[in-house]
């Protein structure tokens, strides 16, 4: 079975690849998830996020943006002291307003599900591209979401860290051609 180069043979990353990366994310809380792992993530290795993610749903109230949006000082050091996640200051309130402005998003659109896939025109984008080396670390529907992010409040969300979103959540297909999802993630859209 032939899977993108970058999985190597971590079995968490082997599970990520094979059941979550790639797959169209429609549900609000899910997408929450995603943006707020990729901020954590800048300046480090998805892997290291994946193995702290549970600790991240636990600590982080199974990232319910309503609950999140209310953190006070308190809860700030509380994460802090707390090893099982990324103890960063900038990357913890970064998070508290990303809540705020995510329910903020919410209101305006219905859902956030709405706003974000407004970029891909609501279909996720097939790329076919032949190896690792292909893939683009951002691209115009990345830098448009991150520029409209920033506009809405929103941190971490430079175009990289957009583009990492776009791929984790399925609205871009950038598995290599001879990655055995590539085509399982056209016929799965192509059902719906």
């Amino acid at each position: 079975m032939t899977r993108c180069t970058w999985v190597g043979s971590d079995p968490l990353y082997i599970q990520y690849h094979d059941r979550e990366w790639g797959v169209p994310v429609h549900d609000d809380q899910k997408l929450f998830e995603f943006l707020v792992l990729e901020g954590f993530q800048a300046g480090l290795s998805w892997l290291t996020v994946l193995r702290k993610r549970e600790n991240f749903r636990r600590a982080f109230d199974g990232f319910d943006a309503s609950k999140i949006a209310v953190y006070d000082e308190r809860k700030i050091v509380e994460l802090l002291d707390d090893a099982g996640v990324i103890r960063n200051r900038l990357k913890i309130r970064a998070t508290i307003e990303n809540a705020r402005a995510f329910l903020a998003t919410q209101a305006e659109f219905g859902s956030f599900d709405s706003y974000i896939w407004q970029f891909v025109d609501g279909q996720p984008k097939i790329n076919y591209w032949q190896s690792l080396s292909d893939l683009p670390a951002k691209t115009a529907e990345s830098d448009a979401m991150s520029k409209d992010l920033k506009k809405r409040g929103f941190k971490f969300v430079g175009s990289t860290i957009c583009y990492a979103h776009m791929q984790a959540t399925g609205m871009v297909n950038d598995h290599s051609v001879d990655c055995f999802r590539h085509q399982e993630l056209i016929t799965l859209v192509a059902k719906e």
